[in-house]
């Protein structure tokens, strides 16, 4: 067992290793990533170099062995330089969380390694946000291989990771509401079908894939035919909801950080005092920053409700990114107000982490439907109607 002071070196050196990546890679592409729409392949690339692609990958297969804390963090500080970069490494870590609980050593391996990005492939043009409902479909061949048909309608990395955690309706129409697949990149069949031009996230690569006739062995399935649901639910969702919280929380404390530099080093001529100098910007300030704390020390709950077993973890889970959408969305607003027309100015990278933060509220599951699910287990009804599971 590794102790209390291997374990805190190790995430040091996890935070000294990450925060070199930053400086040398990917804050200097940040900009570009956003303005050109390009996938940050090479801050990707300078990540999985460094050994922090496989953070939550066993140590069994070679990977970092650590929890969702320290990978939490990481995906914190990327998003404060870079939100393209950190959906693309939050969602790696989402399909990290299926892949070791249910993939093949190899795969688990080249993940640990650095050599293999993966991603979710749930959203599809039928259901939409509802990731728990797919439409597309699993069919069993003459060869014994399976056939997948579907079209996918948001797919993080799609054309640039090298596997995709793919879910479809069951094999069997009696084994539950989904089933989960890996599906290699290099699939016959398999074919990216649109290009990205968003608002926000404009490097993350979230295009629409189609599978058409994708032939998968059966060795493909992640736990058994129809169990891909109670396989989202457990293992996907904790690491989605809780690392998104962590995405926004960087975004909201890195516009508060450049809010509150601007207001200090910006100064009126005709008077000769700064912004802050004036005690309605030195409160509103002091609101965002207190709304950015709030948001740290509930992520901060919820991650040690889930190290400790509280009876209150997944309730915890399914709060943080309602709660964090929210905030990310009036701080970076509100950042946008306080720095006048200066954020307007891409230079200042305000109006970017504007832009990247809408992406939370509507990002499945989106922050409605996380508001009924808390309504739900607040008064003791299931998270989904038999009729949606």
């Amino acid at each position: 067992m590794t102790s209390t002071v291997d374990s805190a070196r190790s995430a040091n050196d996890v935070a000294d290793t990450l925060g070199a990546v930053i400086d040398e890679v990917i804050r200097p592409q940040a900009p570009s990533v956003d303005r050109e729409g390009l996938f940050p392949r090479s801050g990707v690339d300078a990540l999985a170099a460094a050994g922090l692609l496989g953070l939550a990958s066993s140590t069994e297969v070679g990977g970092g062995g650590h929890g969702m804390r320290t990978v939490a963090e990481v995906v914190e500080r990327l998003a404060a330089e870079c939100g393209s970069t950190a959906m693309v490494v939050l969602m790696h870590y989402a399909g990290t969380a299926v892949i070791e609980a249910h993939g093949p050593r190899e795969v688990r391996a080249a993940i640990a390694t650095g050599g293999h990005l993966t991603t979710l492939a749930f959203s599809e043009y039928g259901s939409r946000s509802h990731f728990w409902s797919p439409t597309g479909t699993a069919t069993v061949t003459d060869d014994g291989s399976v056939r997948l048909d579907a079209h996918k309608s948001w797919v993080t990395s799609a054309g640039e990771a090298t596997s995709y955690v793919w879910s479809s309706l069951p094999l069997s129409g009696d084994a539950g509401p989904m089933t989960l697949w890996l599906v290699p990149a290099d699939s016959a069949g398999l074919t990216v079908t649109g290009s990205f031009d968003g608002l926000g996230l404009r490097g993350n690569g979230s295009r629409p894939m189609t599978a058409d006739g994708l032939r998968v062995p059966s060795t493909a399935m992640m736990a058994a035919d129809g169990a891909g649901l109670d396989t989202a639910l457990g293992a996907v969702l904790p690491w989605f909801l809780v690392l998104n919280a962590a995405f926004c929380l960087g975004l909201a404390d890195s516009a508060v950080a450049e809010a509150g530099r601007h207001l200090t080093a910006t100064t009126l001529t005709h008077t000769g005092a700064a912004l802050r100098d004036a005690p309605v910007t030195r409160r509103d300030l002091a609101r965002l920053m207190i709304r950015t704390d709030a948001l740290r020390a509930f992520l901060g709950d919820t991650l040690t409700a889930l190290e400790t077993g509280r009876d209150d973890a997944m309730l915890r889970v399914l709060q943080v990114k309602a709660l964090a959408g929210e905030t990310v969305a009036e701080v970076t607003d509100g950042a946008m107000q306080l720095c006048g027309g200066s954020a307007f100015r891409k230079e200042l990278g305000l109006e970017r982490r504007f832009r990247d933060s809408r992406a939370a509220r509507v990002m499945a599951p989106t922050t409605d439907a996380l508001l009924d699910f808390v309504g739900r287990v607040a008064t003791g009804l299931p998270l989904l109607d038999e009729a949606n599971r």
